[in-house]
């Protein structure tokens, strides 16, 4: 993800044994690598074998860089990632899912011809399992990816059938459509045409929405080869109460400001992808409009500079902004800045290969 802060440029100074690697494996191998090594029939079928945990080519591995796998972070980290960075080279969020125990994802695709969300509250007396205390939420949330093939949804209560929210909207988030459930209807001033505008300006609705809710997306695609199109389920994910978007909006709050609202942080929203990519998610994906919007006052650079072109100074990885925006908000696990380190060595790792390239070309 890259993310843009109003900072005044300086290079991050550091210390060697904060972004040390290990050079030789842990006495406790992870259970990470554990996992790669106990299916080597899968892997002499690859040409380019990859550990399944952190989906790297196996000597790339990041898994047994970590010095802590699985931190206990109190504060939950939702990533909502585009379908084109999974395999990128400098995919960072798969250092935040390694390196973090409460950490879930979804892939988001952008809309090409039309999808809609479908918006259910949680029952008055769910419990959102917010992940205080240490206490893991994963049952709350949904991820798409290739390793689920269904939702379970036995762990996430619905505020009833009917949906208080459907929604559909075409390229780029232009809404096409737009109607409230029956619960809403007498709190809702909408009149003639219907907005979310005009839901947020419903304090009942706001209140309802600030208490958890479910989102689901159906995008229509192309049948194999053919002119048909088909609707499927994209995403499904849980939103619990104490949500916060981590995006440089014009409304967005620091953290000072979250706090004068008397708001606890206790899931952050990040969106993983490329800037332009992650503008174009927010856009389509108008229901984050229902949360609070976090943005960090940082006087760092990114460490991925040198390989991956960014549009201006301040615009960090997606591994970069959880970790600060956790330490800015207090949720502070030892072994967190360790992560950056691991990060840090990935970007070696590229530019060591985009020098090796670049002096086979010089020498052919």
């Amino acid at each position: 993800m890259l993310v843009c802060f109003r900072s005044r440029i300086q290079t991050p100074t550091r210390t060697n044994s904060l972004y040390s690697i290990p050079k030789s494996l842990p006495s406790e191998t992870p259970n990470a690598s554990k996992t790669l090594m106990a299916a080597p029939g899968t892997q002499l079928k690859s040409k380019r074998p990859t550990c399944p945990s952190c989906s790297k080519p196996a000597i790339l591995c990041i898994c047994i860089r970590i010095q802590n796998p699985g931190l206990q972070n109190k504060v939950n980290i939702t990533i909502l990632q585009h379908s084109l960075e999974r395999k990128h080279a400098l995919n960072s969020a798969r250092i935040a899912r390694v390196g973090l125990q409460n950490v879930t994802l979804s892939t988001v695709s952008d809309v090409k011809f039309d999808a809609k969300f479908m918006i259910h509250l949680f029952d008055p007396g769910h419990d959102s399992g917010s992940g205080q205390d240490g206490e893991n939420s994963s049952d709350l949330y949904h991820v798409m990816d290739d390793e689920a093939d269904e939702f379970d949804a036995s762990h996430v209560t619905k505020g009833g059938k009917e949906p208080v929210i459907t929604c559909s909207i075409g390229k780029y988030g232009i809404v096409t459509d737009i109607s409230i459930g029956n619960v809403w209807m007498p709190h809702v001033q909408w009149k003639r045409r219907l907005s979310f505008d005009k839901i947020l300006a419903s304090k009942v609705a706001v209140d309802d929405l600030a208490k958890g809710f479910v989102v689901k997306k159906l995008q229509k695609r192309r049948v194999d080869g053919s002119e048909e199109l088909e609707e499927v389920e994209e995403f499904e994910v849980a939103v619990p109460p104490g949500s916060v978007l981590l995006f440089p909006s014009k409304n967005a709050l620091d953290v000072d400001g979250l706090k004068a609202m008397d708001f606890e942080a206790k899931n952050l929203i990040v969106l993983d992808g490329t800037w332009s990519k992650a503008r174009r998610m927010y856009c389509e994906n108008p229901w984050l409009r229902f949360l609070p919007h976090l943005k960090l006052d940082l006087d760092r650079l990114s460490l991925y500079s040198e390989v991956r072109q960014q549009p201006k100074a301040g615009y960090l990885s997606t591994i970069e902004s959880i970790v600060y925006a956790l330490e800015e908000i207090g949720d502070y696990p030892e072994g967190l800045d360790n992560l950056l380190g691991v990060f840090e060595s990935m970007v070696g790792d590229q530019r060591r290969f985009k020098n090796e390239r670049l002096s086979k070309l010089s020498s052919a």
